[in-house]
C-alpha cells in the first residue's frame, strides 16, 4: 500500500493534462456500466465477428510473407476476426508462392478470408476471357471472395505498372455479371469520393473497405521508388484523396438519400488507434469495422506471442469504450471548415503528447 501511494505521488506530476489534450469526440459517462467482460459479437460478411478489426491485405511473395500470413491469420482464428490477404496476382499463373498466402488452415472456416487481385489484373483478364482463373484461385486458397484494391493513382505511378484501359466501375459490372462469389471494392491509400462511393454502393458487392487518406498511400510508395525529378514532379497528386472520416460522412448522406444495395464497410486508412476505429464505426450508420494494416503488420513481423498482446489490448480497449464512452454530437471533426480551429490544434498536440 505505502509504494503505491508512494508511486502515486511521485507519478502524480508526471501525468499533468491540459484542457487542450481532452479527446473532443468523446462524452466519458463513468456512472453507466460495469467493467465490461467481453466485446458485443455482430455479424459480418455472413460470419460471425467477435472483435470488430478487420485485418487488411499486406503481403505474399516475400521472403517474411509466409510467417507475416500464418501469424495475422492464427490471430484473426484466436480474436474472431476477418482477413483479406495481400495480392495474389502472383498465384494466378504460377504456384511458387502459394504456401505464402495459404492461411485457411491457420484462420478456420468460421472467420471471413478473402483473396485480393488489383483492378488492372481484373480488366486484362475480362478482356482475354480469363475470368475463370478467378474463380480457380478463390476456389484454391478456400477463400470467402475476392478482394478487388481499385488503385489507378498507383497502377500509373508504379514503373511496372499496367494501363486501366476503361473506367474502373464498368470493369466491376462486368465481372459481377460474370462471378459467383462475393466481392469487396477498396482503394490503397486515398479513399473514394461520393460519386464513387454512390456507384458502387448500388452495386450487389459484400462491403466497401475504405483505404482511406492518412494511412499507408500507395501511390507515395511508387512514386518513391522512381527518379527524384519524377517523384517530385507528381508528388502533389499522391496527396490528394478523402480521409476516413469523410468517407463514413459521406456514405451516412448517401444512405439518408437512397437504399443502397452495399450496406457493409470496413474503415481503413489513419485508424492509428482502437479510439479511432470505435468513433467511425459508431459514427457509421451502416454496419463497419475497422481495419488496421501497418500496425498489425509491425507485430506480424516479429513474433506470434506480440501480435497476440497488439490484438488484445485493441480488443480490451474497445470493450472499455463500449462500456464508458459515447459519440459527442456537438463535435464536428477534425479541421472542420465551420470556425473549429481548436479540433486543428487538439490534434496536432495530442499526436505530439502521445510521443511524450
Amino acid at each position: 500500500m505505502s509504494d503505491r501511494k508512494h508511486a502515486h505521488i511521485e507519478l502524480a506530476f508526471k501525468s499533468q493534462t491540459t484542457a487542450v489534450e481532452a479527446d473532443p469526440r468523446f462524452i466519458y459517462e463513468p456512472l453507466l456500466s460495469e467493467h465490461p467482460k467481453e466485446l458485443t459479437q455482430r455479424s459480418f460478411l455472413g460470419k460471425t465477428i467477435r472483435t470488430p478489426i478487420w485485418a487488411c491485405s499486406m503481403t505474399g511473395g516475400t521472403e517474411l510473407a509466409r510467417k507475416i500470413n500464418e501469424n495475422i491469420a492464427r490471430v484473426c482464428k484466436d480474436f474472431g476476426m476477418g482477413m483479406g490477404l495481400g495480392s495474389c496476382r502472383v498465384l494466378l499463373d504460377d504456384h511458387t508462392y502459394f504456401e505464402d498466402f495459404n492461411v485457411r488452415k491457420y484462420i478456420g472456416d468460421a472467420q471471413p478470408l478473402y483473396a485480393n487481385l488489383g483492378i488492372a489484373q481484373i480488366d486484362m483478364l475480362l478482356l482475354n476471357n480469363g475470368s475463370d482463373k478467378i474463380k480457380r484461385l478463390i476456389d484454391k486458397l478456400e477463400a470467402d471472395g475476392l478482394i478487388i484494391h481499385v488503385n489507378p493513382l498507383q497502377e500509373w505511378f508504379q514503373p511496372e505498372g499496367n494501363p486501366i484501359t476503361r473506367p474502373s466501375i464498368d470493369i466491376i459490372e462486368e465481372l459481377i455479371e460474370k462471378a459467383e462469389y462475393p466481392l469487396i471494392i477498396k482503394e490503397v491509400g486515398q479513399g473514394m469520393g461520393s460519386k464513387s462511393l454512390k456507384r458502387i454502393l448500388q452495386l450487389p458487392i459484400q462491403a466497401i473497405e475504405f483505404g482511406a487518406f492518412g494511412g499507408a498511400n500507395f501511390s507515395m510508395v511508387e512514386l518513391l521508388r522512381r527518379d527524384k525529378v519524377e517523384c517530385d514532379t507528381y508528388k502533389p497528386l499522391a496527396y490528394v484523396g478523402q480521409t476516413a472520416e469523410q468517407m463514413v460522412d459521406a456514405i451516412n448522406r448517401l444512405s439518408r438519400c437512397a437504399d443502397l444495395v452495399c450496406k457493409q464497410i470496413i474503415i481503413s486508412g489513419g485508424i492509428r488507434n482502437f479510439l479511432d476505429g470505435y468513433y467511425l464505426m459508431k459514427k457509421s450508420t451502416v454496419p463497419a469495422l475497422y481495419g488496421q494494416a501497418s500496425a498489425i503488420l509491425k507485430y506480424a513481423k516479429q513474433n506470434y506471442e506480440q501480435l497476440f498482446k497488439y490484438i488484445e489490448m485493441q480488443a480490451k480497449g474497445l470493450s472499455l469504450a463500449e462500456a464508458f464512452l459515447r459519440i459527442n454530437p456537438d463535435y464536428s471533426g477534425l479541421f472542420a471548415v465551420d470556425g473549429q480551429l481548436a479540433c486543428a490544434e487538439w490534434d496536432a498536440r495530442h499526436r505530439a503528447f502521445g510521443k511524450n
